[in-house]
């Protein structure tokens, strides 16, 4: 599939005046097992002792809810949403009970300290900040702002979303580079929104440009 049509591909000459590097929080920075021990283990596990239900028609319940909310509302990466509309109390232990679950990719904290000589490091993401603040514990010294579309502007990584961040930090948006490994929120709209962007594709199955690991970053940064 030709994930890039209609894109140019970035070079490296391009990103020579890039001042700020913004990356995504989970499955970019922060491995999925907090995020898949809350959402697919522990409040199906709540909710079934809650009901009486046994676990596989819990999880199964929950997942239809899931669903019927769907990812392109805020509503999805609530939480606190969550646990009053399935009537669960209160999020807060569960959160506790998979904080054991946080792990970074194996590059993160090298790549990190590398960059952050050089340039401004942000985090933009969909994730609440109730969920950032355990997922980045180990690494927010290497970020100078931490940004949550859903909570600081009550919307997700859209177009304006980067627009918005990269007049908070100061620059325009040709000298901003974002990673994530969202095709749509994380490339195509920050590109839309004018900035540098690459596509974090782990699995290293897209046809066209993109990088595996974020130690690539470098080729494209010199």
């Amino acid at each position: 599939m030709d994930f890039c049509r209609g894109y140019v591909i970035v070079s490296p000459f391009l990103m020579k005046e890039v001042e700020v590097i913004s990356f995504d929080a989970e499955g970019t920075l922060v491995t999925p097992e907090f995020s898949e021990a809350i959402w697919h283990e522990t409040i199906p596990a709540i909710y079934a002792h809650r009901t009486g239900l046994d676990i596989v028609r819990a999880r199964e319940t929950v997942f239809e809810e899931y669903a019927s909310v769907g990812e392109q509302r805020l509503e999805w990466y609530d939480i606190n949403y969550w646990f009053s509309r399935l009537d669960l109390g209160s999020a807060e232990r569960a959160i506790d009970q998979c904080l054991p679950r946080i792990g970074y990719y194996p590059e993160v904290m090298q790549v990190l300290s590398s960059l952050g000589e050089r340039y401004r490091l942000i985090v933009a993401s969909c994730t609440p900040h109730e969920f950032l603040r355990f997922l980045l514990a180990d690494t927010e010294h290497h970020f100078v702002r931490v940004f949550s579309s859903v909570s600081d502007y009550r919307q997700l990584k859209s177009p304006a979303f980067y627009r918005s961040i990269c007049k908070e930090m100061g620059v325009t948006p040709d000298r901003a580079l974002h990673v994530g490994d969202n095709w749509q929120l994380d490339f195509v709209n920050s590109r839309e929104a004018g900035l540098h962007a690459l596509y974090l594709d782990r699995s290293g199955r897209t046809d066209h440009q993109s990088i595996t690991d974020l130690t690539e970053l470098e080729r494209h940064l010199i």
